[in-house]
């Protein structure tokens, strides 16, 4: 357990509240953060909390929506070393590190003797179940009102509200994983019929004993990311080596553009204000790029269907002349939060070719996700050509000028392959699936699966109208090159 005795008073050193990066953050100690879940239990209110460390305030810096969902919490706890030298820098103290792991236990004892059950949602499967074994056996009397993997499909989502509203918990933890967990509460609270809400990251993994956690001193000294480091370098060296410095300089910079290293109360006063007119000017700026890449999928969709009608009817009569069966070929697939839609394309296998897949899975080129071979027996000889030039995929400007896609998004997938999505895969859902995207204009099957991923992601956080553009305009060359294209 963290040593809480530091915990400042003086308000002069130790503000409320504290606005860094952009998220506003309650100052508190660890005692008065349980009181603040507590009493929203025991006024039957609804509320959700978060924890944010360094990489958070990162992430927040460069994702609006992750950003927005922050400022609609009740309260944002301060954890972690990163933060409290941030506020160092500006003159100003944290009262405590208030984080997950170490609340944990003193949430537990207070829920059993309160009587308030705990819901686990997130991790992979059975952590969730060891973590309630080892809390009810520490905690005499708590009620662990139900338990859920992380890894469930998109469409299962109301499934699990529907369970954990049938638990009767009143606490609900959600260990997803920064932003997703955060983002899933946000467009999940209303639904949901919990008291208390939070975000918890990897806290189901320390407390099942799956990673251990750093030893006592070097928590106290703010030297636990120094442990998760040399734990899993290869996950954890962007956020740290490259994070904390970049987390450093922002909070710098930000410093510099106050004016002054201490936060004085008029200056957190106008700061609430601009946080408020920001978030106004995200709404209209995201409402505004809506418009603006319907409008853009609108012209070019209707245009490349005019332009491109006598094409059609020439590729049509290839595949007709080559091999019986119909022209077009279509998949239920799954695009914007989850919804199923049916995706066109021209057909390049045999009729059969659904068939014959499950015989041929064992010999993909790809691991992961996608099955891909470069030497499919199932592609007809026209198939090729027009895969190799992404004719093929010319047909779903119609899926675009109906609205189920877009020109530019992640390129969407089965539904069995979504069933097989880890938590941070369902954010590619969060936009409108579409004919290019940054990896299909980067190599496109030469990219592992993982890699795709992290590009999707990057797009879905970061849309602008200029990226769009830069995508449509690379599109060609990408294609004319061939790289990838099987």
């Amino acid at each position: 357990m963290t040593d809480h005795s530091h915990a400042l008073s003086a308000p002069d050193i130790a503000p409320r509240r504290i606005r860094m990066l952009g998220v506003e953050i309650s100052n508190l100690t660890m005692e008065e953060a349980l009181n603040q879940i507590s009493g929203s239990v025991r006024r039957n209110d609804k509320h959700s909390f978060a924890f944010v460390n360094a990489d958070c305030l990162n992430q927040a810096s460069r994702n609006p929506a992750y950003s927005r969902v922050l400022s609609r919490q009740a309260a944002v706890f301060a954890d972690g070393s990163g933060i409290r030298f941030a506020a160092r820098m500006r003159g100003t103290k944290i009262r405590d590190n208030v984080n997950g792991t170490d609340m944990l236990p003193l949430l537990c004892a207070m829920a059993a003797k309160e009587g308030h059950g705990i819901f686990l949602l997130g991790a992979r499967e059975g952590l969730a179940e060891e973590v309630a074994r080892r809390m009810t056996a520490e905690h005499p009397g708590l009620l662990i009102s139900g338990t859920q993997h992380g890894y469930f499909p998109a469409s299962e989502t109301q499934n699990v509200i529907d369970t954990i509203n049938a638990s009767g918990a009143s606490i609900l933890l959600v260990a997803m994983g920064v932003p997703q967990q955060e983002l899933w509460i946000g467009r999940n609270l209303e639904k949901l019929s919990v008291n208390a809400v939070m975000g918890v990251g990897g806290l189901f993994d320390f407390y099942s004993g799956r990673i251990p956690r750093a030893p006592m001193w070097m928590r106290r000294g703010g030297l636990e990311w120094i442990y998760r480091l040399w734990q899993e370098p290869r996950r954890m060296w962007r956020r740290y080596i490259i994070g904390n410095p970049l987390f450093v300089w922002r909070t710098w910079r930000e410093k510099r553009q106050i004016g002054s290293g201490k936060l004085f109360p008029w200056h957190d006063r106008f700061a609430a204000v601009r946080g408020g007119i920001r978030r106004s000017s995200w709404k209209f700026e995201g409402a505004l790029y809506r418009f603006a890449k319907r409008a853009l999928d609108a012209l070019l969709a209707t245009a490349g269907l005019i332009v491109l009608a006598p094409f059609f009817l020439l590729i049509a009569a290839a595949i007709k002349l080559e091999s019986p069966g119909p022209v077009f070929f279509s998949q239920r697939r799954v695009g914007l939060k989850g919804q199923r839609f049916r995706m066109w394309k021209f057909r390049s296998m045999y009729i059969d070719a659904e068939a014959r897949r499950a015989a041929l899975l064992a010999q993909s080129d790809r691991s992961g996700m996608h099955f891909k071979m470069k030497h499919d027996p199932r592609i007809t000889r026209v198939g090729r050509i027009i895969r190799r030039a992404s004719i093929d995929e010319l047909p779903q400007l119609l899926n675009v000028l109906a609205g189920s896609m877009s020109i530019v998004g992640p390129r969407p997938n089965l539904e069995s392959e979504v069933a097989r999505y880890r938590i941070d895969e369902f954010g590619r859902l969060d936009s409108k699936p579409g004919i290019t995207c940054i990896w299909q204009v980067s190599g496109r099957a030469e990219i592992p699966w993982e890699r795709q991923v992290e590009m999707d992601l990057d797009y879905v956080y970061e849309p602008s109208l200029k990226q769009d553009i830069n995508l449509i305009a690379k599109t060609l060359p990408a294609i004319l090159s061939g790289k990838g294209a099987y």
